[in-house]
């Protein structure tokens, strides 16, 4: 038995040893064979820093990376920006990219390996049907329960005390940590063009307490997920002219890093997690474009059909 099964074992054991000490080892022993079973199929398990992290389908859902990260052209500026974070105050960095390129993978290994102390927050939606100002409601509801506070003066007074304040995979995709809520993912997909009034929520309250963003740092995973002709789109990157205007007017106010890759260092990436030549990338980068979870993903279900 692995390390990591055994302190699964002892967790749940301890938890539920009052009401049956039988029940628990048959629970227990489902949870190793389930948790096996999802491992094999859709998640890697990896180490880092002696600590266990699961990645679901090749996207980051904590904060380390798969022990098989390919430093990029667009990592290092990244990571330029980011050792700012623990000197300077005021910034508010947008890490942009097309869905499937790994703009949490970057971030999380970027944090690790600068030992930045950030908040990571988490929003828990609980209905698709929710208005923008439920969902804009929601994180300061959230954060006040967190810090136990009143105020929101109080909130951004606790958040200060972070290199930075993290908006990356708990705040999109909590859906893939907790199947009972809602991830601001799955809402923007849902809501379509009629999310745009949470933005604008967020930029009004930027300017309202300006004095206060400029004590903090917060780096934000931002994406605008729209669905086109059943494709998924991200309103940042995936429309051309339209794109490079928006990203424009975010550099105006805020420091802009987008997460691309050139063939090769799509084709390193890929190779990192699967034994394949390097003509087989290529001809998924023709279908998939530079995107090496998508490749990854396309591999994997290869590679268990064979």
């Amino acid at each position: 038995m692995y390390l990591w099964e055994r302190a699964l074992s002892f967790v749940i054991h301890q938890f539920l040893w009052i009401n049956s000490v039988e029940k628990i080892f048959q629970d227990t022993q489902k949870w190793i064979i389930l948790l096996k079973s999802k491992l094999s199929q859709s998640s890697c398990l990896y180490t880092r820093k002696n600590q266990y992290f699961i990645m679901e389908n090749y996207k980051v859902t904590s904060n380390a990376d798969n022990g098989s990260f390919v430093e990029t052209r667009s990592y290092k500026k990244l990571y330029k920006i980011l050792e700012d974070l623990k000197t300077h105050k005021g910034k508010i960095v947008h890490v942009i990219g097309a869905p499937g390129t790994g703009k949490s993978a970057n971030i999380y290994f970027a944090v690790d390996e600068l030992a930045l102390n950030v908040y990571d927050v988490e929003l828990d939606i609980k209905n698709l049907e929710d208005s923008s100002k439920d969902v804009f409601n929601r994180i300061f509801r959230n954060l006040k329960d967190e810090f136990q506070v009143e105020s929101r003066g109080e909130v951004y007074k606790k958040l200060q005390t972070f290199d930075a304040v993290l908006f990356a995979d708990k705040f999109h995709d909590s859906h893939v940590l907790d199947d009972k809520t809602v991830g601001f993912s799955q809402w923007t997909n849902y809501k379509g063009f009629k999310s745009f009034y949470f933005y604008f929520l967020c930029l009004k309250e930027y300017l309202t307490c300006r004095n206060d963003f400029k004590a903090m740092n917060v780096v934000l995973q931002t994406a605008w997920r729209i669905h086109v002709k059943s494709e998924k789109k991200d309103l940042f990157t995936d429309f051309g002219p339209l794109s490079r205007l928006i990203i424009g007017i975010l550099a105006l106010l805020f420091e802009v890093v987008e997460i691309s890759y050139s063939m090769d260092e799509v084709v390193k990436i890929v190779k990192k997690h699967f034994d394949v030549n390097e003509k087989t990338v290529k001809h998924l980068i023709k279908q998939y474009g530079h995107k090496p979870r998508f490749i990854c993903q396309a591999l994997e279900k290869r590679f268990l059909r064979n």
